[in-house]
């Protein structure tokens, strides 16, 4: 759909009315009798128009209307998840515009979840089918010199009667969470309510500078005896309101300032607390636009040229790169190798590729460490005879002509994977490029681990991997061989400030390919009723959360102090392996390295149909093959729990049956065999 942008028309409000139909008013300088909207499909161009109507005259100006019948046009609006909206007449066709937030805040709830207006990036009025579960923004923020904060805005009504928790959440630039209780004040006849929140700016917030914080809104509330939790997308600013200060005030020794406005784009409530030092605050700035400007689109393809040409340089034949999971974590199989050859090929040259977000923790560790993409990675990475990583790299670095990209994966499949999967549900993505940036990216693979049989089928096939299978095992579970002993895990429990006199319950769950933020941050409920496991099992058990690296959430574990832990930060679940006596887990292929310990697993599987015939489809049938029982509700893995206390943890005939099936490779020398196969060969 082409448009003529000169004098773009402009929603001014949008409203709902009683029956569900749409109201979307635009003034505009024109009596042009064909006026009509266009809403788009984004994805395959269909188009449904809505006529026009003329509201209210006044000279040239006409403030015209259209209405939206979301449930006559539902048959056609489920075909799209995003709607853009035209304005076309016999001058052509234009983008509307909005300027007006608060359109935002106006929704139907359809079939599909929510379908609402937003304004895009560019300042366009889209519409959307999307999984909003609560209504709020901001309209008023003042600061105290005592370093409170007070947040104002509007939340949409609920049965306060029900709630139990009304809440702001905050996340810091680490990623942490903390939460605020709220005051909601009731408005007669109003679609919204207000809401008030005071945030001390103390310890938790400035002992880490620059920081820099965002906010969301949540209720917990009963629903036919059943607890429910709703929180609202990032807040942002409401209507044409543009809250923006700066303020300083002293903690202790230190005069801090912290800045209070809206993102350009899409005016989300920041604030930002630095130490007030106009020197370093300079360093600081200049140091983001340098950020800024190496991942601008220019930059990226000036690095591109430039890898290209630094890939002619001659290679280092005993440098290896090592990376795991994108370079935040020292872990896995990578780990593994690195520790066998540190050891056992001391000719060789190992280095690190780290995120920048996490150089400094794996630098403190005393590894070689490269900041990934910083010109030193580029020139390690184009000299080096040897990748090793776990995870795919972007699929614009080229792999140079000499250097041998040794692939680790990251676990036994059981979730169908790349070219076997049906249909992708993740954001940024669609099924086509989803499985075309996978099979460029195994294309470069010139080896690949297999932890066995079962892999390695899969792995050829859903990965059209045509390099060198190694069936060795995985070179991580080495440590679960060699080291599972009293002394190991009494010495890990202690580091972990676990209790050593407790049994200790693994919940390590994955993440939900349509659940999710943005681009690689998932969404996770925590649907394990911790109080109940607290009341029945706190007397001998306690229970640690790993959660996917890709989940973002932080997990408020105050009330169950001593009880539950949450170690999802915790660098290398090896660790967490050998301290539990008991897996629950779903869907993650931790199980399949978990049962090498030969110890009780559980699935925790309440959404199995969806998860299966849904998201991502099987390889084994979980409800014949499981190495250990199905779980639907908190009862049934305290029941579980139980009867395997009972029975002295046997384990039955489907582990033994699934243990020589997919454990029969490892050993502990996993980690010998793939260096031997890949550097000494």
């Amino acid at each position: 759909m082409k448009s003529n942008n000169k004098q773009e028309p402009c929603v001014v409000d949008i409203k709902i009315h009683e029956n569900q139909k749409m109201s979307i008013f635009i003034p505009i300088d024109t009596k042009d009798r064909n006026n009509r909207l266009i809403l788009v499909n984004r994805n395959n161009q269909e188009e449904i128009s809505l006529p026009i109507k003329i509201k209210y005259v006044n000279g040239e100006t006409q403030l015209l209307y259209s209405v939206l019948d979301y449930f006559d046009l539902k048959g056609i609006l489920l075909n799209g998840e995003f709607w853009d909206l035209y304005l076309q007449n016999s001058k052509g066709t234009q983008r509307v515009i909005c300027k007006n937030n608060s359109i935002e805040f106006v929704r139907i709830n359809g079939e599909a979840g929510t379908f609402h207006a937003y304004i895009t990036k560019k300042g366009n009025i889209s519409f959307k089918h999307s999984e909003v579960e609560l209504f709020a923004g901001v309209n008023n923020v003042e600061f105290q010199n005592d370093g409170v904060l007070i947040v104002e805005g509007l939340i949409e009504k609920i049965d306060l009667k029900r709630v139990h928790e009304k809440y702001l959440a905050i996340t810091d630039v680490s990623n942490n969470e903390s939460r605020l209780p709220i005051d909601i004040t009731e408005r007669t006849g109003k679609q919204f309510d207000t809401f008030q929140a005071q945030l001390k700016l103390d310890k938790k917030y400035i002992e880490s500078l620059p920081n820099s914080l965002k906010f969301t809104l949540g209720v917990e509330f009963t629903e036919e005896e059943t607890v429910i939790v709703k929180e609202s997308p990032r807040l942002k600013y409401h209507g044409a309101i543009k809250f923006e200060d700066t303020f300083t005030f002293n903690n202790e020794d230190t005069k801090l300032k912290v800045t209070i406005k809206p993102t350009k784009k899409k005016r989300y409530l920041s604030v930002k607390i630095l130490e007030d030092n106009p020197l370093k605050e300079t360093a600081d700035k200049l140091e983001l636009k340098v950020v800024k400007m190496r991942r601008g689109k220019r930059a990226l393809k000036l690095y591109k040229h430039i890898f290209n040409i630094a890939s002619l340089l001659p290679k280092k034949k005993n440098l290896v790169v090592f990376e795991s999971f994108h370079g935040k974590q020292y872990s896995d199989s990578p780990r593994a190798v690195y520790e066998y050859m540190k050891v056992n090929e001391p000719e060789y040259q190992l280095i690190w590729s780290a995120d920048r977000r996490y150089y400094s923790d794996l630098k403190s560790k005393g590894l070689p460490v490269v900041r990934r993409f910083s010109v030193k990675w580029l020139i390690v990475m184009t000299r080096a005879k040897y990748w090793v990583t776990n995870t795919r790299l972007p699929n614009w670095i080229p792999k140079p002509r000499g250097t041998e990209y040794l692939q680790t994966w990251h676990g036994t499949p059981l979730k169908r994977l790349a070219v076997d999967m049906e249909e992708v549900h993740m954001p940024g993505t669609n099924t086509f490029k989803y499985k075309s940036n996978f099979i460029k990216e195994t294309a470069k693979w010139d080896y690949l681990v297999a932890p066995n049989q079962y892999s390695s089928e899969i792995f050829e096939r859903a990965f059209l991997f045509n390099g060198k299978m190694i069936e060795s095992g995985y070179p991580r579970n080495d440590y679960l061989i060699q080291e599972d002993n009293k002394e190991t895990i009494h010495e890990l429990k202690k580091s972990l400030n676990i209790p050593t006199d407790k049994k200790v319950i693994l919940y390590a769950p994955t993440w939900r390919d349509n659940q999710f933020y943005q681009k690689g941050k998932y969404k996770f409920d925590l649907s394990l009723d911790l109080d109940h496991m607290k009341k029945e099992l706190g007397e001998e058990y306690v229970v640690v959360l790993r959660m996917h690296y890709l989940i973002a959430e932080n997990f408020d574990l105050g009330p169950y102090e001593g009880f539950a832990y949450d170690l999802s930060k915790h660098e290398d679940i090896r660790d967490l392996y050998l301290i539990s006596d008991i897996l629950i887990t779903d869907y993650s292929s931790v199980f399949f390295d978990y049962a090498n310990l030969r110890r009780p697993i559980i699935f925790y599987v309440y959404d199995l149909d969806e998860y299966r015939d849904s998201l991502r489809g099987f390889y084994l049938d979980l409800e014949t093959e499981s190495p250990g029982p199905l779980a639907k509700t908190t009862d049934d893995v305290i029941y579980s729990i139980k009867e395997f206390q009972m029975s002295n943890y046997l384990l039955g005939d489907n582990f033994e049956k699934f243990y020589d099936r997919f454990c029969n490779w490892e050993d502990g020398e996993s980690s010998k065999r793939v260096v031997q196969e890949v550097f000494k060969k």
